[in-house]
């Protein structure tokens, strides 16, 4: 398991795809936060950043480098198949349960690293914007700290339940197409028309862990009652569980010559 794990890690650190998905992530979060930000005050997007709801706006616009961590995760498992490498994996590493653990495993650990770059982005902006306005920092260092808990943790569960959706669908254009569908539509769509389910969809739960409570990329409703930290990292990390060993028990079995 080591061994596999330390494989995937390589494939992370020399593949361009991580490094481009890493690229979009960190330019999005800067484009969000830099509109809300240079909008912000009396009849803008968002209140004063010399408010703390302003400034907490800015700093939790991390919604799209999660949905980029979960995209990440879908390329990590269904990568092997588009590209037709997956046989000579298994010929490898024979225990195909094994290979699709170690896949998920790592995706969790890489996703730490979107919402990592998306919330030292957001929170880079928002401090620039706040200084150049001679505002004072009206949160507390504290809670930067558990917005940047949240986003990294966001991203690393989110980032897992993509690599089981990628194997479960066994498809990599089919399963980042799921993935933005479920993020900018279903969601949405739930969310809207049954206003408490909204907590629990795994994006805005993750949105919410960063510390997000309204508007955001993809858009969390406002008035949305967030779960606690801890809900929400085992309502992720569960749906990450469940995905994973429907795949083992389906896809993973099937032949892939």
């Amino acid at each position: 398991m080591i061994t596999a794990i330390r494989i995937e890690l390589l494939k992370f650190r020399t593949t361009r795809l991580a490094a481009g998905l890493l690229a979009v992530a960190a330019a999005w979060a800067g484009i969000v936060s830099s509109v809300e930000a240079s909008r912000a005050g009396t009849g803008g997007m968002i209140p004063s950043l010399a408010t703390a709801t302003g400034f907490r706006d800015v700093l939790t616009s991390t919604g799209f480098a999660l949905i980029i961590a979960a995209v990440y995760g879908t390329t990590i498992t269904s990568g092997e198949l588009r590209h037709k490498t997956l046989t000579d994996t298994y010929l490898d590493q024979p225990d195909r349960r094994q290979v699709l653990l170690a896949k998920v495993l790592t995706a969790g650990l890489t996703g730490l690293g979107f919402g990592a770059v998306g919330t030292a982005v957001t929170t880079g902006v928002g401090l620039a914007f706040a200084t150049a306005n001679g505002y004072h920092i009206a949160v507390a260092g504290s809670t930067l700290a558990r917005y940047a808990a949240g986003a990294v943790l966001g991203g690393g569960l989110l980032a897992a339940a993509g690599a089981a959706l990628g194997a479960l669908i066994a498809n990599q254009i089919g399963a980042i197409i799921v993935t933005f569908a479920w993020g900018f539509g279903i969601e949405q769509i739930l969310g809207g028309v049954f206003h408490s389910l909204a907590p629990y969809l795994p994006f805005m739960a993750s949105e919410t862990m960063a510390g997000a409570t309204k508007g955001g990329m993809p858009p969390v409703p406002s008035g949305l009652t967030p779960l606690p930290f801890a809900a929400v990292v085992g309502l992720v990390g569960a749906l990450a569980v469940l995905l994973t060993v429907v795949a083992a028990r389906t896809t993973v079995k099937r032949d892939v010559t």
